[in-house]
């Protein structure tokens, strides 16, 4: 059986391994586009904050390894343009142009997801630069290095923004972030996104909302930003709107795609063709919390979509629960977290959220490192159901996620968490925990 997958990053390369692992004599082949496999691009902000530190510590594992330790054929520099489902075969071309023809029995869909560019007149400057690959952060290291970059405008003030503000702040230079709608994190509530652009603001990061971006233009020898009332130079303008599924090929191939265009699979992670799998940041999933389709491109669900594949290909029957969206990022002092829905998700999916925001400490009264930990809760008044939390700090928010995810997990009720034994002690917080004090205050009102 042959075994061809599209992609040879996250999802990719974790269902041609695990494949390999199942059935050594199993013919897996990987058609990816660049020269890049198995790297953490998670960790690209951090690792260009750093001058001393090589982008390449970032790859997790070589091609070189796929290929001589686990026979895979990993094929880099090979692009897929076009699916056949009818003949089973994927037409590539490599980088000199070169047609070839790959035939398959069970084919996986890696594609993973696309920089937004938006269609501005500059966009296509030199300097106006994107982040998603490896090779986007190798040549953003250049670039600051070969050009001694000291004012960056960043267009977008999500995830991926926020970490490289703090990124080039460490390294000395100037950042200034715009982007047209009026609210900061409008998936935020309000109390604690207002908390995020203190900090941001503190680190003499200039936040600009509401500015619509009109042009980029050549202005005395740097970059301009222009906005109508606004205009913001620059010697490196960073595009970090959003990401789209990069699911092309799939949709000239027929295949049937769901939120926002990414790749509608099953439990299975099978495509609207049984031959055909698609997984990681180009495929759709299901909310636990709400059972609708939903598209939250993060790291871990990549894997695991990546090893549900192999196993069902292999024969074993392996269905994903679906995501509940956990989430936390670092801007420069503060941990921001979130997992589950907020009020405006909630009624969207036909809820009735009721919410509180509550203040508390990351550890019991008086003890040193002690700081505010800012809860949102959300619970569904006709259920009684947790819906989900959003927390910022500065200590102790990322891994006090976890409870509420599982709580999501588990279709708990704001009742039920709120009996739940956590743990306590001075250093780790205070008798009552945060999440146990934003349950009891959410009772309340529900």
């Amino acid at each position: 059986m042959n075994f061809l997958i599209i992609g040879g990053d996250a999802a990719g390369m974790s269902a041609a391994s695990r494949a390999k692992r199942h059935q050594p004599d199993l013919d897996v082949t990987v058609l990816e586009k660049t020269a890049d496999v198995s790297y953490s691009a998670c960790g690209m902000p951090y690792n260009i904050a750093d001058p001393d530190r090589s982008i390449e510590d970032l790859v997790v594992r070589r091609a070189e390894v796929f290929r001589q330790k686990q026979g895979i054929d990993l094929l880099t520099g090979i692009e897929a343009t076009a699916i056949d489902p009818a003949a089973k075969a994927v037409n590539t071309r490599d980088a000199d142009g070169q047609a070839r023809t790959f035939r398959y029995d069970n084919l996986l869909i890696a594609t993973g997801a696309a920089p937004i560019t938006p269609a501005l007149p500059g966009i296509d400057l030199p300097g106006v630069m994107v982040l998603k690959s490896l090779a986007h952060g190798r040549a953003i290291k250049q670039f600051i290095d070969q050009w001694a970059v000291q004012k960056t405008v960043i267009l977008g003030m999500g995830y991926i923004a926020l970490e490289m503000c703090e990124a080039l702040r460490e390294r000395s230079i100037a950042v200034d972030m715009v982007k047209p709608r009026e609210t900061f994190l409008p998936w935020m509530e309000a109390r604690l996104a207002e908390q995020v652009k203190a900090e941001a603001e503190s680190k003499g990061v200039g936040v600009h909302p509401g500015h619509v971006v009109e042009k980029i233009e050549k202005s005395n020898g740097r970059l301009a930003v222009v906005c109508p009332t606004l205009t913001l130079e620059a010697d490196l303008v960073l595009v970090a709107i959003g990401v789209t599924p990069a699911s092309d090929l799939a949709v000239a191939a027929g295949l049937q795609t769901s939120v926002d265009g990414a790749i509608a699979v099953d439990a299975r992670q099978r495509t609207s063709n049984k031959d055909i799998y698609a997984a990681g940041d180009c495929a759709d999933a299901f909310h636990v919390v709400t059972g609708q389709r939903t598209w939250i491109p993060l790291a871990l669900r990549a894997n695991r979509a990546g090893w549900a594949v192999a196993d069902n290909v292999c024969g074993i029957d392996r269905r994903l629960a679906g995501v509940v969206g956990s989430a936390v990022f670092k801007v420069f002092d503060l941990q921001v977290a979130r997992t589950g829905l907020n009020e405006a998700e909630a009624r969207k999916a036909g809820l009735e959220p009721t919410a509180v925001v509550i203040k508390s400490r990351s550890r019991a009264h008086a003890h040193p490192g002690a700081s505010d930990i800012w809860v949102y809760m959300v619970g569904d008044r006709g259920s009684g159901r947790l819906l989900g939390v959003q927390m910022v700090g500065s200590d102790g928010v990322a891994h006090r996620l976890h409870a509420p995810a599982v709580a999501l997990h588990g279709h708990m009720t704001v009742e039920q968490f709120s009996q739940m034994d956590l743990a306590y002690a001075p250093p780790f917080g205070p008798t009552w925990d945060p999440m146990l004090t934003a349950a009891n205050q959410l009772l309340k009102k529900l």
